[in-house]
């Protein structure tokens, strides 16, 4: 009776988290794109990356994990 229980609430846990992992990733995924498209107008990260632009490339990926962790926090709140 308590190994059912355990593995249920375990299996319940386990969902809820990933729900919430790719939540935080498609939220993060759409401020990179905000952060793209509002307010670097001038630059077009995608073709920088595109055309092995390094730097761009480092740029986004930092906008996407401070986005991420910002979100994470929010969620978790």
């Amino acid at each position: 009776m308590f190994e059912t229980q355990f593995i249920i609430s375990t299996a319940v846990s386990l969902v809820i988290n990933l729900f919430y992992t790719i939540l935080a990733l498609i939220i993060g995924i759409a401020g990179l794109k905000f952060v793209d498209y509002k307010l670097l107008k001038s630059i077009d990260l995608e073709d920088e990356i595109k055309n092995g632009n390094l730097a761009a490339a480092i740029f986004a990926s930092t906008i996407l994990i401070f986005v991420a962790v910002i979100v994470s926090f929010g969620l978790k709140g």
